[in-house]
């Protein structure tokens, strides 16, 4: 996915890769498929700042599948801890690639919610078998266990 701004900013997102950018006080940008011939497949991802008026930025970073293979890979966070994007919100995003019967658990402090997105393969949840494509919502629970049906990729949003 080809990426160009008003920052000045010009990339291409590739598999395994995360942006982020916030429009702040004001951006233009666009993004586009950058090939002729292969298709593209991406997810864009919209969270609301806490706060209004912040200054427009941008970031991108590669997080290799041996870093996502049966285990959450943080990706992105209010403080880029472990190496994750800088998000300005309560909210933590992992990814997970999960083979067959594979599972990752992810504790839920009291009062938080959880986000499952299926990228491609298929999961498991809480009983509930998720396609790709599929979401689920996950609210007063202590953990959420994530257990691989087929090759999954996933994204797991811990939320306020």
């Amino acid at each position: 996915l080809a990426h160009q701004d008003s920052m000045g900013n010009g990339s291409t997102i590739r598999p395994g890769e995360v942006q982020r950018m916030s429009a702040g006080t004001g951006v233009t940008h666009s993004e586009f498929n950058g090939s002729r011939t292969d298709p593209v497949h991406f997810l864009q991802i919209w969270l609301l700042p806490a706060r209004r008026g912040l200054a427009p930025g941008y970031e991108q970073k590669r997080f290799p599948d041996e870093e996502r293979r049966g285990r959450l890979r943080l990706l992105a966070s209010p403080d880029g801890a472990e190496g994750s994007v800088t998000v300005h919100q309560d909210a933590r995003l992992f990814a997970a690639l999960l083979g067959e019967g594979e599972v990752v658990t992810h504790p839920l402090a009291p009062g938080r919610h959880a986000w499952v997105q299926v990228v491609r393969g298929e999961v498991e949840a809480g009983g509930e078998r998720l396609a790709a494509g599929d979401g689920a919502a996950v609210s007063d629970e202590p953990s959420l266990s994530l257990r691989g049906v087929a090759d999954a990729e996933v994204l797991l949003f811990d939320l306020a």
